[in-house]
């Protein structure tokens, strides 16, 4: 499946509930009806003040042209739509949105764990290491990693997302890991307002220890917030 992952920065002058309550009650309703959009998914942080965002909007497609067509292509943090619901959705985000300090990428999402629906959901915003290629850092994150943070306790549902264009992506992937207990989260992968963490269980801790070998941890923002399912005709 394809994702249009976008983390969200309220427009100067706008207060966090401000901005939560125009994104859920205005823009979403819009933004559900894009042409071509099979899920859509909204995350609020659950604690605004120490998050590095204010939300993040997930739209997925079953194909990239689509997606294109809809939301723009890599290199761009601004799109030009012509047609539809698109074309109202950029439009709308000018009410709300610095778009210049919005991050966004285009990848191809896979499920590595899928053991429940949690709602709270830790997303971190990987960068590799210097020195370390984008062909390197995917090797190891998809087949040492990835197997360790399975095994994370409390994880019910795990993503990873790879560039589809990695020359022109902000980020070299996006790693989704879902809880149903929130201290369970922030007990394996830390607090908000914090980059590092220091976890007691020896799953979380082995996770934690590989990361130095492939993350920049300072260039990687992350994210915890609650995931609320706006859109899902996959499951229909």
């Amino acid at each position: 499946m394809y994702r249009h992952a976008a983390f969200l920065v309220r427009k100067d002058g706008m207060t966090h509930e401000e901005f939560v309550d125009y994104w859920q009650n205005n823009h979403t309703p819009i933004a559900r009806e894009i042409e071509g959009v099979v899920r859509y998914t909204t995350t609020v942080p659950l604690d605004s003040e120490a998050a590095e965002f204010d939300g993040i909007a997930d739209l997925y497609f079953e194909d990239l042209e689509a997606l294109y067509d809809a939301l723009g292509g890599e290199g761009s943090r601004d799109y030009d739509p012509d047609k539809g619901t698109a074309k109202e959705a950029r439009e709308d985000v000018d009410d709300f949105l610095a778009i210049e300090r919005r991050p966004r990428l285009i990848g191809e999402e896979t499920v590595r764990k899928d053991e429940g629906d949690g709602p709270y959901r830790h997303t971190a915003l990987l960068v590799r290491k210097d020195g370390m290629t984008h062909e390197e850092f995917r090797d190891h994150w998809l087949n040492e990693h990835v197997p360790i943070a399975r095994e994370i306790p409390g994880v019910v549902r795990y993503t990873t997302t790879v560039p589809t264009d990695p020359e022109h992506a902000e980020f070299d992937g996006i790693a989704d890991l879902y809880f149903e207990d929130v201290e369970a989260l922030r007990a394996a992968l830390g607090q908000e307002g914090s980059r590092d963490y220091d976890p007691d269980d020896p799953k979380a801790v082995e996770a934690r220890e590989d990361v130095d070998d492939f993350l920049d941890l300072e260039s990687r923002p992350r994210f915890i917030g609650e995931t609320t399912v706006q859109k899902d005709i996959t499951r229909e």
